[in-house]
């Protein structure tokens, strides 16, 4: 069986569900999981950083979370310890946050990024 996309997912999010029936509307096989009670480790978050290349991208800039622990908080932490923020507090963490069987990750929901991403 080939691997699945794994979609960190929360129910309550317009976004989310935008992604997930995007997904199925391709036919393409995923796993959710959901982002407030298992997010994902921080070690999958570091890797996501590298891929990514900004940490900024991995943060839910306009969730409750975010506003809570504040902009400036957020931009004077250490890379390890923004990572490990959000590995503890999934609200924290943008959403879908996507992690794919190449090793790549998506982060928020763009159909023309997730068409090049996942079609070709």
């Amino acid at each position: 069986m080939a691997p699945t996309i794994k979609v960190y997912s929360y129910s309550r999010c317009s976004t989310c569900r935008k992604a997930l029936a995007w997904l199925d509307a391709n036919n393409l096989a995923y796993e959710v999981v959901d982002i407030t009670t298992a997010p994902p480790t921080k070690e999958e978050l570091a890797l996501a950083f590298d891929r990514l290349g900004s940490r900024q991208r991995l943060f839910n800039t306009s969730g409750q979370s975010y506003r809570a622990l504040g902009a400036e908080v957020v931009k004077a932490m250490s890379d390890d310890a923004a990572l490990a923020a959000l590995a503890a507090d999934g609200r924290l963490i943008k959403r879908p946050f996507v992690a794919l069987p190449s090793g790549d990750f998506l982060v928020g929901f763009k159909p023309e990024d997730w068409n090049q991403a996942l079609l070709g």
